[in-house]
């Protein structure tokens, strides 16, 4: 069974210096019928305006995965990393026994559009962590790369959790084929473009619950960005 939740169903608010949406329950946003997918907690997609961004603030027990579309994410926290996230790189972050950390856009002209996306760790009180890696364009054309995993394999990024995450960018006409073991479920998540699910059409924003579904098979009907959740 595929239940797809629209782009336009989301959670929403424009701040001025930043536009936000909410896929399931977060903030100010609540909605009862969507808090959470399995193990997947909050998939926002944000767009920071030049100069602007999220001040120093907490987190605990969570895995928190920032994907960036476009631009670029300065980011600093009390475990002493500070880096710059851009297009292509995948940050992940074990908010764990608790972490402080800020977000700014360093750029004076262009905003930042990026996803965030948490996940429930196995545990409370786990360890805390911080792991950034780099995955190319040509590395994740026409299939589904594997860049978030439980176990760190083909060089992902590790996370806490039974979960496997993956990116990919599809050029117009390309078919990606892709197995769910038995008793797994999935989400898709368009991040730009738009695509089919097994001859369900999905545009940029629009996401897609899936479970009791073993074969799926993504067609692109132009460009598009996807990221795959395989989850327990």
């Amino acid at each position: 069974m595929i239940t797809i939740r629209k782009s336009k169903d989301r959670g929403h608010f424009n701040f001025g210096w930043l536009d936000t949406y909410h896929t399931f329950s977060f903030d100010q946003y609540f909605d009862p019928a969507h808090s959470h997918f399995r193990k997947l907690r909050v998939i926002n997609e944000d767009r920071v305006a030049p100069g602007k961004g999220f001040p120093t603030h907490s987190h605990a027990d969570m895995e928190i995965i920032t994907y960036i579309l476009s631009g670029a994410l300065e980011h600093r926290d009390s475990m002493g990393n500070g880096s710059v996230i851009r297009p292509g790189d995948v940050q992940r972050m074990s908010a764990g026994t608790g972490v402080s950390h800020s977000e700014y856009n360093p750029s004076d002209t262009e905003a930042v559009h990026l996803l965030q996306i948490w996940i429930t760790p196995r545990a409370r009180n786990l360890p805390s962590g911080y792991e950034q890696k780099a995955f190319s364009e040509d590395d994740r054309r026409n299939r589904l790369r594997l860049v978030a995993s439980e176990d760190g394999r083909e060089g992902s990024v590790t996370i806490q959790q039974d979960a496997s995450v993956y990116a990919g960018i599809l050029e117009p006409g390309a078919t990606v084929e892709h197995q769910v073991a038995e008793n797994r479920h999935a989400w898709v998540q368009v991040a730009r473009g738009s695509l089919k699910l097994n001859d369900l059409e999905l545009n940029q924003g629009d996401g897609a619950a899936i479970k009791e579904e073993r074969t799926l098979n993504l067609i692109a009907d132009d460009k598009a960005e996807v990221l795959f959740f395989d989850l327990a």
